[in-house]
């Protein structure tokens, strides 16, 4: 396991950090016990500390014993710096299957990454009601928002401020309960304003007047709905029959299991999944690639160990049977197999 350690240092330069809140926090980790490495990166404004703990070690375990040795030692950190925050990191929380979404040929102008965004959310929400599956990510996924861009020359034609056009937007976008109305023996929770959902809305808005003339915020600021609001763009390069690079826009769907669950059966489950909801929820338009799937690479490696097994028994049976005799290579054919089987039954028995 191992446990993320945020630290929100406002303010400080990343070589000061370094010196007030990074290495005092390290000093601080790697006196916990069972920790194995310890690793810290350092911005400006920001350190994160991550301790590695030996195998073995339960999650909760490493997380309390973080807790508590930081706690008891939160002096060490000057003050004004926030507590820290101390999230858990396990091999669960490692996708095994991770769905690429992408326009099929010729589909590109016709399917934007917010149309893929719109189809990833949904075949998460499905993918999640499968047994067994843990977090799911998304990555490159775009989402929609309504951007406001105010026009400083208009904003100095009408006398209004910057603050003033962000404090109207924000104070129409509000809605509260108000209280209750009784009529009839009924009761009726009465709420007061309503959010704000169209370009339209928010264009409309009162701002201030001017020489008897009500100003709008759409006087003063262009408002559109716009779909780049991504901090991380995911693409997909394919090379088209005339050798030209052609790239289409794309989102990554990546799905973890629960802990103690069978990679292998979550992972052929997942894309069975997938298949079902083809032409359903994931429209004939979109192609979808599995980019990853270590649930087939655990099946090869548990089926490449078997086959070792046998390889090796069939072996060592030949090699007793001409060295030594039929009796003794009979004795052999037997003992091994029920060896390990043997082995993998308490193995199972004992939950692993």
């Amino acid at each position: 396991p191992m446990v993320d350690i945020f630290v929100s240092a406002a303010g400080l330069k990343a070589e000061d950090a370094v010196k007030l809140v990074t290495e005092p926090l390290e000093t601080i980790v790697k006196s916990i016990d069972q920790v194995e490495h310890v690793y810290s990166q350092t911005r400006d404004d920001q350190v994160l500390v991550t301790a590695r703990f030996k195998v073995g070690v339960s999650v909760d375990t490493a997380v309390l014993r973080v807790r508590e040795k930081i706690q008891a030692n939160i002096e060490r950190i000057p003050q004004g710096i926030p507590p820290p925050v101390i999230i858990a990191r396990g091999i669960d929380d490692v996708a095994i299957v991770a769905l690429s979404l992408s326009p099929k040929p010729g589909k590109t102008t016709s399917i934007t990454a917010s149309d893929l965004s719109r189809v990833a959310r949904e075949l998460r929400v499905e993918l999640s009601k499968i047994d067994n599956v843990g977090l799911t990510y998304l990555s490159g996924n775009v989402e929609e928002a309504i951007r406001v861009a105010p026009d400083p020359e208009k904003l100095a034609l009408y006398g209004v401020t910057l603050q003033q056009l962000a404090g109207k937007v924000q104070s129409a976008n509000r809605a509260f309960p108000a209280g209750n109305i009784r009529r009839n023996g009924q009761q009726i929770g009465l709420i007061v304003g309503a959010t704000l959902t169209t370009p339209e809305q928010i264009g409309n808005l009162v701002l201030t007047t001017r020489d008897g003339r009500a100003v709008y915020i759409r006087d003063v600021a262009d408002v559109a709905l716009t779909g780049d609001t991504a901090e991380t763009i995911t693409a997909s390069y394919s090379i088209t029959d005339t050798g030209k690079i052609s790239r289409a826009p794309a989102v990554t769907l990546a799905i973890a299991k629960r802990a103690g669950a069978n990679a292998v059966i979550v992972a052929e489950t997942v894309l069975k999944r997938v298949e079902a909801l083809r032409g359903d929820l994931i429209p004939d338009t979109v192609a979808v690639e599995v980019i990853r799937n270590f649930g087939k690479n655990a099946d090869e490696k548990a089926n490449e160990l078997l086959y070792h097994l046998v390889l090796a028994t069939v072996s060592i049976i030949a090699l007793v049977w001409l060295a030594i005799g039929w009796r003794e290579a009979i004795v052999v054919a037997v003992v091994i197999p029920t060896t390990i089987l043997l082995t993998l039954f308490a193995a199972n028995a004992m939950g692993y």
